[in-house]
Parts: C-alpha cells; sequence; structure tokens
C-alpha cells in the first residue's frame, strides 16, 4: 500500500493541488486566471499555437504558457505512460501477453465503447443543437486515471483480490487506447502526414546507432564494451536529440505534439522484465529505460502541477449539458460497458475470468474505472476550443472523483469480500 501512495505522491497531489488552486483562482478572478494561462512567453517561435495567413499556412507560432505546459512539457507524461504501456506489450511477462490479458482487453473496449454511446446517444436526445456542439468530446468519458482508481480499487477489493490486478490491466489498455484516440482523432491543425516520416526517421535512427549497432559490435563479447562505452558516456542524450526532432516533427504533422516523444520511447533499451508500475522492486531496475523514467519522476511531478493549475481551471456557472454528458458517460457507460463485454468475454467466448473473482465484480471495476481525471482533462483541452463549452467538460472531468464513493458503495451492496495481501 506504500508504494501506491508513494506512487500517488509523486504524480498526484501535486496535480489535485494544481487543479484547487485553479478552481479558486477562476472563481475568484477570472479574467487575471485567463490571462495567465494564455500569457505568451515568446512571439514568432518555431513552436506555440499557430497563427494562419490567407492560403491557410502557418504564418508564425506564439509559444504560451499553456502551449508549453499541454503540448511541450506533457510529453514527458505521456512518455511514461507509453513506457508501461510499451512493457506490458513487449516484454515476456507482459500484462498484456497471452490469454490472461484477454477478457481484460475486451472489458477495456467495453469501457471505451459504453461512454461514448452514452455520451454520444444522450447529447442526440438533448436535440441537435446540444449534439452539435457537444459531439467532439465523445472521447473525454473514455479516459481512466490509472493512479486514483487502482487506489480506490485497493481500498474497495482489498490489494489481494485478483479484480485489482484484472484492473490495472484493464487501466493500461485503458491508457494505451487512450493514445490512439488522441493521435488519430485529435489532430493539433491541419495534417501534414509526410512530417511523421521524419519522426519515424529519428526513431529508427537512433534505434539502429544508439541500441542495434553496439550490441552487434558486442557480439561474442562479455564485457559489451560498445553498449558500455554508449550508456555511460552519452546515456539518454541520443535519444533526448532524437526525441526533439519526433516532436517538432509531430507538431508540424498536426498531430498533437504531447505525444511526439512515443516513436522514441520503442526504441530505448529496456529490461527483459517489468515488474509493474506499483511494484517495488521496479525502482531498482537499472536499464536505460527505467533510468530515463527516474530522472523524469521529479520534473512531471512540477509539470502535473502546472497542467492542474492551467487547465482546471473552470468557474462553478460553467456546469451545463456537456459536464451531465462527461459524467454520465463515466458513471453510467464505463461500468455497464465493462460489465457487458467482460460478461461477453470470459462465459461467450470462454476465455474466463481470474480465479476468485465473481462476474459482478466486472461492474465494480467499471465504477472505479470511472475515475477519469488526468487523461479525461487533456482530452477536454484538445476537444474544445477554450470557451464555455470546454469549461464545462473540464467540470465532468473533475466530479469524476465521484466515482470513488460510488465503488465503495457498489462494492458493498453486491458483497465484495477484501482480500488482503
Amino acid at each position: 500500500m506504500y508504494r501506491v501512495w508513494n506512487f500517488l505522491a509523486n504524480y498526484s497531489l501535486l496535480l489535485i493541488l494544481g487543479a484547487l488552486i485553479a478552481l479558486v483562482w477562476a472563481n475568484v478572478s477570472p479574467d487575471s486566471y485567463h490571462h495567465f494561462v494564455e500569457y505568451p512567453l515568446l512571439d514568432h517561435s518555431f513552436i506555440g499555437h499557430p497563427h494562419y495567413g490567407p492560403d491557410g499556412e502557418v504564418e508564425y507560432r506564439t509559444l504560451t504558457l499553456h502551449y508549453l505546459i499541454n503540448d511541450v512539457l506533457m510529453a514527458f507524461f505521456f512518455a511514461i505512460a507509453a513506457k508501461e504501456v510499451w512493457e506490458a506489450i513487449i516484454l515476456k511477462n507482459g500484462s498484456l501477453r497471452g490469454k490472461k490479458a484477454a477478457t481484460p482487453l475486451v472489458a477495456t473496449l467495453g469501457g471505451m465503447i459504453g461512454p461514448i454511446a452514452v455520451y454520444l446517444g444522450l447529447a442526440a436526445f438533448l436535440g441537435s443543437d446540444v449534439y452539435d456542439a457537444v459531439a467532439r468530446g465523445w472521447a473525454i468519458p473514455t479516459a481512466t486515471d490509472i493512479a486514483f482508481s487502482y487506489l480506490v480499487g485497493r481500498l474497495v477489493f482489498g490489494a489481494g483480490h485478483p479484480a485489482v490486478r484484472f484492473l490495472l490491466l484493464l487501466a493500461i489498455a485503458d491508457d494505451a487506447g487512450g493514445l490512439i484516440i488522441l493521435a488519430i482523432f485529435y489532430p493539433s491543425g491541419a495534417l501534414a502526414p509526410l512530417w511523421l516520416l521524419v519522426s519515424m526517421g529519428a526513431a529508427l535512427a537512433v534505434f539502429i546507432l544508439a541500441n542495434w549497432l553496439p550490441r552487434y559490435l558486442d557480439r561474442g563479447k562479455e564485457a559489451r564494451p560498445n553498449s558500455t562505452w554508449m550508456r555511460n558516456k552519452l546515456g539518454f542524450w541520443p535519444y533526448a536529440l532524437a526525441g526533439a526532432v519526433s516532436w517538432y516533427a509531430f507538431q508540424e504533422s498536426g498531430i498533437h505534439p504531447a505525444l511526439g516523444l512515443l516513436p522514441i520511447v520503442v526504441t530505448i533499451p529496456h529490461a527483459d522484465r517489468a515488474f509493474g508500475i506499483f511494484s517495488e522492486a521496479e525502482q531498482y531496475l537499472t536499464d536505460l529505460l527505467n533510468h530515463i523514467e527516474h530522472i523524469l519522476k521529479h520534473p512531471v511531478e512540477i509539470v502535473l502541477f502546472f497542467f492542474g493549475l492551467l487547465n482546471a481551471g473552470v468557474e462553478f456557472s460553467a456546469i451545463s449539458e456537456p459536464t451531465w454528458l462527461v459524467l454520465a458517460g463515466l458513471l453510467i457507460g464505463k461500468p455497464v460497458g465493462i460489465l457487458l463485454f467482460g460478461w461477453f468475454a470470459a462465459h461467450i467466448l470462454k476465455l474466463g475470468l481470474p480465479k476468485g473473482m465473481r462476474t459482478i465484480d466486472l461492474f465494480v471495476i467499471g465504477c472505479v474505472a470511472a475515475i477519469g481525471f488526468t487523461v479525461a482533462l487533456f482530452v477536454a483541452s484538445v476537444a474544445f476550443p477554450s470557451g464555455p463549452v470546454q469549461d464545462a467538460a473540464k467540470m465532468g472531468a473533475l466530479l469524476s472523483f465521484g466515482a470513488a464513493i460510488i465503488s465503495v458503495i457498489a462494492g458493498k451492496v453486491t458483497g465484495v469480500v477484501k482480500q488482503d495481501g
């Protein structure tokens, strides 16, 4: 349990503090808050919000504080998320490999389709005007905040319950799905896909020169001189340079640049096993990928504080239809979608559930996974332009913390027996 609290202290408490300050600030002095958020740091910059000419070409960019945090520095947060997803997929004992991951993966699909169906269905029911105004936010309620969901899951089920492991697999897969959705459905500008070749070229070059080639030259050499020299002398710098190139290419391609480090993450030398994001043993891995994660730990804490500060400043008067649509998608769509798809996978497809886990536990897991928060806030910020619709959607993401209370009640009603371990 200490490891979970430690993770929350590292990555979430500063985020919550920033969000609380933003809420107070935006409701006490909204003008000064919004001036702070959009404060221009550098005009006519090579990175930043684009300004378009009459022919549709980007004439120049303005680097604002909001762009610096959301589009530049949040790339490190998504890199850490991608690292966990990549290890879960690529490693021999990865949690998203083999039959053991089949039911959680299908349930994850339900946990994304369910919220989308509820969000868009209710929006259509409210009329075409509401639907047209909010339809672009369909992905907001698909998000699951992995840290808080895992903590609440342990409180509801107990650390030793198989449902907790199931929930963690689902949350990791949900992160992967969220990254894909952001890349495909939420471009940051006019698409110029040829720039992605630059990103792929940077990833391929750094993999060959800094990863594959030293290992190839070290064949049959127990001391591994080339790989050792590369690690000791150059360390993470080749990957940092490739990451900068990839990030810039993502910005120019029109795909959200916060995802710009993802192609580089998969090229970094990694351990042959992973203990899991909340495992105490994880901190003792010394491969370069884990070393980079450790280096990023404290900077990402600060980035998340500013992310909360710059994105959660919503006036309470902004609560409106998008707020309730996001909440309905999370609080209704998530539990129902995970229950239905999980039941289908376990019993119709005969994939089964972990020993000691009941079908009704899928519903409780869905309630826990309805805590959207971090990624839901991020998606809301890219789904809608600044204004009342975005603010209302963000309020829905913030209020999704209420899913923690619902989860505890659902656990009691369904007779969950806590298993400590």
